[in-house]
């Protein structure tokens, strides 16, 4: 896997877990809502450990140096 899969794997977990978030907080007094909302960002949080902690370590993609 290269960086920019990395990184575009990042991106989309910080979109999962925006949307999670999101649910979450308008559960609409749903207790399963509410529960498996906490449960899939609990899982998020297992991949950011994964994906997206890693990738803050890695430089940017050579494609994606802009020469000033």
């Amino acid at each position: 896997m290269n960086q920019r899969e990395l990184k575009r794997m990042d991106a989309r977990i910080r979109g999962i877990k925006k949307a999670a978030q999101e649910l979450k907080e308008r559960h609409g007094g749903i207790p399963a809502v509410e529960r498996n909302a906490a449960r899939i960002l609990a899982s998020l949080k297992m991949l950011e450990i994964n994906i997206s902690d890693l990738s803050a370590f890695l430089p940017p993609p050579l494609g994606d140096c802009v020469a000033k």
